[in-house]
């Protein structure tokens, strides 16, 4: 039907003296007809709404068309000015209306969510605050906004405040008789308390929040996805700290309850508690979530080709959600994908996929300036350690130096340190800014951060500075203090790179066979992950072994494999330099340079450490 007809059929019925509910439900049918067609009809349906105003409807009306204009208008055109006018008029007009809390607290919500859009953040908290104050008596609504807030400040870097809010919703919950809200605002804690480190809280708050979860009967998949999300938690929380082998457990009752929900069918039965009417994430989202910790626990642990093949498969599931769903959570969850996956390519020899992939996610947060905020540090890490992988020692610092200036993170930060000293070594002429360094990550005292994996990490850089500079016992006492930190949690790539420089250092002293009771180990464990480095300082060195032992055979099979791993490298480092990306390596500032890059005649990096 067209418009002008639609408006002078349900101006019609207005003088005809029908009832005010017959032209308004006309005028809202044909809005909501509009909405949904095929493809949608936005200027049609803001029309309808628009022409409810002409009939001065009464103020319930009024409010409720506002608030359904103001909602159309944001979600589906640009005119978030005329979206925000309406919005303030839903939520000013709802509030002198008694026993009116969805179109006033929806009005709120949504204006608040719109204020951030617009970068008006102090309008929004105070929005939140009144509306908060005075929707105590409807639970849903309470929650709800206490979470946005929460949110709110989260976005802000105030965990604090974010923290309080979450408490005072926990409380909250526990009063209106909703166990299960009450371990949602409480996970959502225990998340904010892991992000500012504060591990003495979050304990005992998980332990809590495990009781909870098991004692609480209810729908089933909303009980598994609270234990979905208190495992999310506590496999993080390990793999955080760097504890590969005991996050086992926790990450085996993750995929089984993640395998559990996919049994279930969705319960379209509402919960009797309106407090309860949640949920944390879909069951698509948290199953992406599930393969981006697994994928985090392979990288870790040194499974390479495990860690692959789910990230083949999340980011397989992505694609199909982002058809679909435009969450900001999916861009999130691709980039750290991308992010694990990168560093994977980069052990296995795939500098120039890994360089492309880079280059994905520069181009990922080009399209979304609070996804490249959370992950420019990353970023230019990643591409350091690109930088070291072809051998371009003056970038990799600049990368480093980016990085570092860019994070507050302190996993991050001394990962990065870590990185940035062994190019120190490398270049061997800067003393002054390795001692610098390393004075910052001393294994041995105060080390800065918790986490297993890093400090044995940073004991393997104090053995191979000592390596080079010919202090061999030294050296020896860090490599196997890196051994057995690695062999306790099953770190496989610094066993393997401990392994094969203890070789190096019994080679040299001239102790062949102890030499060959590292390297063999070495590797093999190198093969396993797969490390290339690895396996092409492990073949070099069962070359030199077995011709000093007189083993002409041996020696000749491992020149062979040598020769092939150095190859392979030397064909994929000119592959990666003569990618148009490889310009990325100057960037250190600003946005990223999606769209910037020229190709190169060739490569310009030195090859002389790869053969």
């Amino acid at each position: 039907m067209h418009l002008v007809t639609t408006v002078a059929f349900v101006s019609k019925m207005a003088t005809s003296g029908e009832a005010p509910e017959s032209w308004y439900l006309a005028l809202l049918g044909f809005a909501e007809h509009f909405r949904t067609s095929s493809p949608p009809k936005i200027r049609l349906c803001v029309h309808c709404l628009q022409a409810v105003f002409q009939f001065k409807p009464p103020q319930r009306v009024e409010a409720r068309t506002h608030l359904q204009l103001g909602s159309v208008l944001y979600h589906h055109t640009k005119n978030t000015e005329l979206a925000r006018s309406h919005l303030e008029k839903a939520w000013f007009i709802s509030q002198q209306i008694p026993q009116f809390e969805d179109v006033k607290f929806e009005a709120a919500s949504l204006l608040s969510e719109l204020y951030c859009q617009q970068i008006l953040v102090d309008s929004a908290k105070p929005l939140l605050r009144k509306a908060i104050q005075i929707s105590q008596q409807t639970p849903y609504w309470h929650c709800r906004l206490l979470f946005q807030l929460a949110q709110l400040h989260t976005l802000e870097k105030d965990l604090v405040s974010a923290c309080d809010l979450l408490g005072v919703g926990a409380e909250y919950a526990r009063v209106v008789g909703s166990e299960y809200t009450r371990a949602l605002f409480l996970l959502s804690k225990g998340m904010l308390l892991l992000m500012e480190r504060k591990l003495g809280e979050v304990h005992p708050l998980l332990t809590l929040c495990g009781t909870i979860v098991e004692n609480w009967q209810g729908n089933p998949i909303q009980k598994e996805s609270l234990r979905v999300f208190f495992l999310v938690l506590q496999v993080t929380h390990y793999l955080d700290a760097g504890q590969v082998k005991s996050v086992k457990p926790c990450l085996k009752q993750l995929q089984q309850c993640i395998q559990t929900i996919s049994t279930l069918h969705d319960d379209e039965i509402l919960p009797s508690n309106p407090a309860d009417l949640f949920h944390w994430l879909p069951k698509e989202h948290m199953c992406v979530l599930v393969y981006l910790v697994t994928v985090m626990h392979s990288m870790q642990a040194g499974y390479l080709e495990k860690a692959q093949k789910y990230t083949d498969k999340a980011l397989m599931q992505l694609e199909k959600l982002k058809m679909l769903d435009s969450s900001p959570i999916l861009s999130t969850f691709q980039v750290i994908l991308l992010e694990h996956i990168i560093m994977c390519r980069l052990v296995t020899g795939h500098k120039a996929t890994a360089l492309q992939e880079i280059s994905q996610v520069c181009q990922l947060c080009a399209q979304s300036p609070r996804l490249f905020t959370n992950h420019a540090s990353q970023l230019h890490t990643m591409l350091g350690l690109y930088c070291i992988s072809v051998n371009c020692m003056d970038n990799a610092e600049a990368q480093f130096t980016a990085a570092l200036r860019l994070t507050t993170h302190q996993e991050l930060w001394a990962f990065i340190v870590t990185n940035l000293a062994s190019v120190y070594i490398r270049e061997g002429n800067r003393h002054q800014e390795l001692y610098s360094l390393l004075e910052r990550i001393n294994p041995d005292h105060n080390f800065p951060v918790s986490s297993h994996c890093l400090r044995a990490a940073a004991f393997y850089i104090r053995g191979l500075l000592s390596f080079f500079q010919g202090r061999y016992n030294e050296a020896k006492r860090f490599l196997r203090e890196t051994l057995k930190m690695s062999n306790a949690e099953d770190l496989n790539r610094l066993t393997a790179c401990s392994l094969v420089l203890l070789g190096h250092i019994f080679y040299v002293l001239g102790n062949h066979r102890e030499s060959n009771n590292m390297v063999v180990p070495a590797m093999q464990l190198a093969s396993k992950i797969p490390d290339m480095s690895v396996q092409l300082w492990s073949s070099a060195l069962l070359k030199d072994l077995n011709k000093a032992c007189g083993n002409t055979i041996d020696a000749h099979e491992a020149a062979q494999m040598h020769q092939n791993f150095s190859q392979q490298l030397l064909q994929d480092h000119i592959a990666a330099c003569s990618l148009p990306e490889h310009n990325l390596i100057s960037w250190t500032d600003g946005p990223p340079p999606v769209g910037q890059f020229q190709a190169q005649n060739g490569p310009t990096t030195s090859l002389a450490s790869l053969l």
